[in-house]
């Protein structure tokens, strides 16, 4: 089915979002937080991947969207349970996304796809618990929009909101790295 005439400038513009948004976090945890910046240039990286059709192939962009996604995620959610005092599930958290990054050139188009999701989600409700124990309203609102965008993921339907679905899940993704960030600095300034 040819894509519907405005579905170009809806992919380009929320990939241009999130590799915005996930930038400016980069930059404006770099100082505190280097585990979460990289996180977040890794989905930079990824959405100018994305943006460049003429410097990489269809396998590098889905590459890059995995390695965001299995080592991006983990490094944000490691950062914010390290803040809070949670080594073991920062650890347990980063090893994971590190294993299944490895283990990605073993696993079936499909399996990738169910592996990355799964990861997204469990950083989701991990920076959401933490969040909620701690308070922290902007770590609450960034985990439930990485879960929501997981979830949406899932879907079987093709467009949402009248919008591809893939959009849809990235403007997911950057409202979550938005108030993922916005949690980060807040997480900060009650530990100084």
């Amino acid at each position: 089915m040819a894509p519907k005439p405005g579905a170009e400038w809806s992919t380009a513009l929320s990939h241009l979002v999130l590799g915005v948004v996930s930038l400016h976090a980069a930059v404006s945890t770099a100082q505190a937080s280097r585990g979460a910046a990289a996180g977040f240039l890794l989905q930079v990286l990824a959405a100018t991947i994305m943006l460049a059709p003429g410097l990489s192939t269809h396998e590098d962009c889905l590459a890059g969207a995995w390695v965001a996604t299995v080592i991006g995620l983990p490094l944000l959610a490691f950062d914010f349970h390290w803040v809070n005092g949670d080594r073991s599930s920062a650890n347990l958290l980063l090893g994971g996304g590190m294993v299944l990054a490895v283990a990605g050139g073993h696993l079936s188009p499909e399996g990738r796809s169910v592996a990355g999701q799964a990861m997204l989600l469990v950083v989701a409700v991990t920076i959401l618990i933490v969040a909620v124990f701690t308070a922290n309203t902007y770590g609450m609102w960034g985990g439930t929009m990485l879960g929501v965008a997981g979830l949406l993921s899932r879907l079987e339907e093709d467009r949402l909101l009248l919008l591809p679905k893939e959009d849809v899940c990235r403007w997911a993704l950057a409202a979550g790295s938005w108030a993922y960030c916005r949690a980060l600095h807040t997480q900060r300034l009650q530990w100084e």
